[in-house]
């Protein structure tokens, strides 16, 4: 999934925006929107923006907001949706650890058949925390099942058995959001 415009930036304190353009969205992407979203994590705030692809879907899906929060002390693990910066092309990703090599980390978009290079610990910027659609929070994909998620995406039957498994979740998801 890759990044795309900034969506704001919530201090947890105050739901003001802090980088907003009058009546509508701050659209950045590439490095400047890397820059902002390290800078914003460094300080220890979360960083909201909206999402850009389809290698999350169905839990992360095209133009849901995400919500970034820096790394704690608190270990990776798999299951995690992280940001990850892409070494080769120093771009911005979001995806799913799928498991731990000693300092790096198998990460894999949910809904793509192949796996990212070995990402080191240090290319990962934060973890996602909050999934928003249509202005509603999605709960399905970030919580306990996570790991279940993540070990079906590591043994790469995840993709086959998506529509069988969405069939069996879509109830649940649609009477949470409605």
């Amino acid at each position: 999934m890759k990044a795309a415009a900034i969506h704001t930036s919530r201090d947890t304190e105050t739901k003001q925006a802090l980088f907003s353009k009058k009546g509508g969205e701050l659209k950045l992407s590439g490095p400047a929107l890397v820059e902002l979203l390290r800078a914003v994590l460094d300080k220890g705030k979360p960083f909201r923006f909206r999402a850009k692809g389809f290698s999350m879907s169905p839990f992360i899906k095209d133009n849901d907001v995400i919500t970034v929060f820096p790394l704690t002390d608190a270990s990776i693990r798999s299951g995690d949706v992280v940001a990850f910066i892409r070494p080769e092309m120093k771009k911005l990703v979001i995806h799913r650890v799928v498991w731990r090599k000693g300092e790096y980390f198998h990460i894999k978009g949910d809904n793509i058949p192949h796996t990212d290079e070995l990402i080191p610990e240090t290319n990962i910027l934060g973890r996602i925390v909050r999934v928003e659609r249509n202005g509603k929070e999605v709960f399905f994909g970030l919580g306990p099942e996570r790991f279940l998620i993540a070990l079906l995406v590591r043994m790469r039957i995840f993709p086959a058995l998506l529509p069988f498994l969405w069939g069996l979740v879509r109830p649940v998801v649609k009477k949470r959001l409605s």
